[in-house]
């Protein structure tokens, strides 16, 4: 376990405000606050991934339910990343292909 999830993170930090943060507990592999895709503002959480297991637990223990910038940080191991559904998923997979019984009446 060395990437974790950061939750809560305020609208206006940025991802150096998070690494300055963070790279106090060790060297930070990668760092992502995740944005929403059609107006680009954080969506308040991210991932960072640390060299160091041991450094991503001391920054867990030490981090989580710290104040950053006025809030309140939730920090935690990264749960792997369940398979969201999307478009050609929902066309197969529930009885057959498209149009199947269609055309007659």
């Amino acid at each position: 376990m060395r990437k974790m999830y950061v939750g809560n993170i305020p609208y206006n930090a940025t991802e150096e405000d998070l690494r300055e943060l963070f790279s106090e507990y060790g060297e930070i592999e990668s760092l992502k606050i995740i944005q929403d895709q059609f107006t680009n503002r954080s969506k308040g959480f991210g991932f960072i991934e640390m060299v160091n297991e041991e450094d991503a637990k001391k920054a867990i223990a030490t981090l989580n339910g710290k104040d950053f910038m006025g809030k309140s940080l939730t920090v935690a191991e990264a749960r792997p990343q369940q398979k969201r559904r999307g478009f050609d998923d929902r066309r197969s997979g529930y009885g057959g292909s498209m149009g199947a019984g269609r055309g007659r009446r």
